[in-house]
């Protein structure tokens, strides 16, 4: 017995084969390329279907499932019987920002705070002209192909697209008021629900987005849990047994499979700073040590999480007199930044954090790791497996049963740090002063 699990990535699908006591058995990926323009960003659906053919070719199984994640808002336009009239648009693509005032307009207590402007859902409303267009996700169009006729959707894949999650249901009364038939907008089903079957009679079953597919995958599915990805920037996912209300907008839930929520949310800052402010560096050859330095480890302008603020800015406290010191202080604002994060869930409801499993290119320094694990003060698990494929071929395992179950049973843990004294807190408190003073946090 096996399980394939897809992953719709911006720059490849991954495809991953695992046995029922989740060691990977397989593994396959074909590139992809993008279109940038500007704002604009688009690919190819085609590709997707041509690379996860090729995957699966690789692959050679009898699997017993397969389940497919993809980036989260990317969609593309197709005539009524699934052919693509439009490239995909990413989930990056922003062109269709000015259209956000206008759906915030149609129901502001709905989207005030919670609409972005790379969101789906803007560049549904620019593109919409009519009843005869049909807007499916990435992951669905592909499932779609495997099954041989058009498949529903998943709760986590129409979050962007405007799904309400608490009502499951599409607000017709906004999206009337915004012109946009409901007819062009797919069911909805919960994630692990079989869509259809290959023509090799392979049950494929709805996914979810790659965030949420890193985070089954990490195994971070109980209260308590939480999934820190670390990589160009930072984002957390955890789970919560009641929705978290955060009227910043900076926090943001999908469902849990097996009933619950996910709230999350996703930093503009993290290790993507390391390139711009040491370019070429050997950060492999640095001997890490703490500095009284932390620089806030923005990679661009404004924060999105654990608070919004479109004018935050990089800052550095204390000396830098080193590429060490940059490098250092680098990693000790990303965690910090992570340590306010979860202080921020928790002021919402959460539940006190008592484990977080990390995954992300950032895992690769054992010096960062063991930081972030001090200075959160609880035990981090580093996964043997934590890619979002991983994520997928797990929950196609759960063949619609419980996810956390199936999880529990096949996500293998590395290693455990267990956290020490910080030697950082009074640093920490500066910075988060500092947020404050220059009024980043409201």
């Amino acid at each position: 017995m096996a399980w394939i699990g897809i992953d719709l990535g911006t720059q490849s699908v991954r495809a991953v084969l695992i046995d029922p006591d989740g060691v990977v058995l397989a593994r396959a990926a074909r590139p992809l390329t993008s279109v940038r323009d500007g704002v604009r960003h688009e690919q190819d659906p085609q590709q997707w279907l041509d690379a996860v053919d090729a995957c699966l070719v690789d692959l050679t199984s009898d699997a017993e499932g397969i389940a497919i994640c993809s980036t989260s808002g990317t969609f593309l336009l197709t005539d009524r019987a699934g052919r693509p009239t439009t490239a995909a648009l990413m989930y990056d693509d922003a062109r269709s920002a000015a259209r956000r005032v206008h759906i915030v307009d149609a129901d502001p207590d709905r989207w005030d705070t919670s609409m972005q402007p790379t969101w789906a859902l803007p560049k549904v409303l620019d593109l919409v002209a009519d009843s005869n267009h049909r807007v499916i996700h990435s992951a669905d169009f592909v499932a779609a192909h495997l099954v041989g006729h058009p498949v529903a959707t998943d709760t986590s894949h129409a979050l962007k697209t405007g799904y309400d999650l608490v009502a499951d249901s599409w607000p017709t009364a906004a999206f009337d008021k915004l012109g946009l038939p409901i007819e062009i907008f797919p069911e909805v089903v919960r994630p692990g629900t079989e869509l259809g079957r290959t023509p090799a009679g392979v049950p494929v079953y709805a996914g979810m987005t790659d965030g949420c597919a890193a985070q089954i995958a990490a195994g971070a599915l109980s209260p308590g849990a939480w999934n820190s990805v670390l990589g160009t920037t930072l984002v957390l996912k955890g789970v919560s047994e009641q929705l978290l209300d955060d009227p910043t907008g900076a926090v943001y839930s999908h469902r849990h499979p097996d009933g619950g929520w996910l709230p999350g949310g996703a930093s503009s800052s993290g290790a993507g700073v390391l390139s711009e402010l040491l370019p070429g560096a050997d950060l492999d050859a640095l001997a890490p040590h703490p500095v009284n330095a932390v620089i806030y480890p923005l990679t661009k302008s404004g924060e999105r999480f654990p608070f919004v603020a479109p004018q935050a800015e990089r800052f550095t406290l204390g000396s830098i007199n080193s590429d060490l010191d940059t490098y250092v202080a680098v990693l000790q604002g990303v965690a910090f930044v992570e340590r306010l994060a979860f202080e921020h869930l928790v002021s919402l409801g959460a539940d006190p954090v008592r484990r977080v499993t990390l995954t992300g290119g950032g895992t690769r320094s054992g010096y960062w790791n063991q930081l972030r694990a001090d200075t959160l003060g609880v035990p981090v698990e580093l996964p043997v497996a934590a890619d979002p494929a991983y994520g997928m071929a797990v929950l196609a395992a759960s063949q619609g049963g419980s996810v956390t179950e199936t999880a529990r049973r096949m996500v293998r843990i590395e290693r455990v740090l267990e956290p020490r004294p910080s030697q950082l807190d009074d640093l920490y408190g500066a910075f988060v002063a500092e947020l404050d003073a220059r009024g980043y946090r409201g």
